[in-house]
């Protein structure tokens, strides 16, 4: 039968996924940021790693649960999603707090982030970057590339949304199956 090939097919392949990989390079650069440019014991360090954290973890248990969940898939990327804006957040309150500067949406260098951001998913890449740059240059970096992982997400949710209204969930293929099998 021909739906039983594709009857809980295994979905979870998420390391090649640009929304992954960029995830993993937010997370890297979070990490060294912290580590350098936010003090040892200051509650933020914390929550600032655990957001970063929290949104890559989401998308993995969200996508390696869509073989049996396509609505825990759903709300876990929602999680993912909130826990990076939660990082933007902090990443611009450290900006503003030390009176440093955040880049114009349409500034030069805003704009040249954005280029290397898009182009550039490699966390190698990041961790060597960032080690030449101001905290105001490495935050910045890391906003544009929130931006970015939003927008990614915000993608991904509407696409697992509208698989869902069109093919429903585990249920109902189960169902779809059952009635086809029935049938015989």
């Amino acid at each position: 039968m021909e739906s039983d090939k594709n009857f809980l097919a295994q979905r979870g392949r998420y390391k090649g996924l640009i929304v992954y990989k960029k995830a993993e390079c937010i997370y890297d650069i979070t990490y060294y940021f912290i580590h350098n440019y936010i003090d040892v014991g200051d509650r933020t360090a914390d929550q600032m790693l655990q957001a970063a954290r929290s949104g890559k973890q989401n998308i993995v248990e969200g996508l390696s649960a869509s073989t049996t969940s396509r609505e825990t898939e759903m709300r876990l990327i929602n999680v993912a999603k909130s826990s990076f804006k939660e990082l933007l957040e902090d990443y611009e309150d450290y900006l503003r707090v030390r009176e440093l500067e955040l880049w114009p949406v349409d500034s030069e260098k805003a704009e040249q982030a954005r280029k290397i951001c898009k182009e550039q998913n490699s966390s190698a890449y990041y961790r060597e970057a960032v080690k030449i740059r101001s905290a105001e240059t490495i935050a910045n970096i890391a906003l544009v590339m929130l931006h970015q992982e939003d927008y990614l997400l915000k993608c991904l949710f509407e696409k697992l949304k509208r698989d869902f209204m069109e093919n429903g969930g585990i249920k109902e293929e189960i169902y779809q199956i059952r009635r086809e099998l029935r049938k015989k």
